[in-house]
């Protein structure tokens, strides 16, 4: 990867609307090897996929949440298990796990919180956890998908 596809990618990450003669022009190219660019990121796994990110406010999504989970459990049968229900759970949107006190992290988006207690209530009946804690966002300060690349 060189300079020019840091820049396309860039261009993108910030508008995944713009044409590929748009970012060729952006990035001094013609459009067929610019093309050639973005088909070769594709086919190197560097750009995934496209998506449209939706405004959770405008769709009755006021409470984000991210739900801390701890487990005395550590077996490949029981974590099949939480995956196997956290993906079942469509508010989660993000899904991790980690490293120090807390086992895995969800961040989940609701409509209120009644909704989160709807949530919190099937996921504590599909799997078995130690302790489950909630921490509520009050305001989203940032929030991006853009990879810090290195281009100005």
């Amino acid at each position: 990867m060189d300079q020019t596809d840091f820049k396309i990618l860039g261009l993108m990450q910030k508008n995944a609307d713009l044409s590929v003669a748009e970012i060729a022009e952006q990035v001094n190219l013609s459009v067929t090897p610019c093309w050639r660019r973005i088909q070769k990121l594709r086919e190197d796994g560097i750009i995934e996929r496209n998506a449209v990110v939706l405004n959770p406010q405008a769709l009755g999504l006021n409470l984000t949440v991210f739900v801390s989970i701890r487990t005395s459990q550590h077996n490949a049968k029981w974590t099949q298990s939480l995956v196997s229900a956290v993906m079942a759970l469509p508010n989660v949107v993000e899904f991790h796990r980690m490293a120090g006190d807390v086992d895995y992290l969800l961040k989940v988006v609701v409509e209120d919180m009644a909704a989160y207690d709807r949530f919190y209530r099937r996921l504590i009946a599909m799997v078995d956890l130690l302790d489950v804690s909630a921490s509520f966002s009050m305001e989203v300060i940032k929030s991006t998908m853009e990879l810090p690349l290195g281009v100005e």
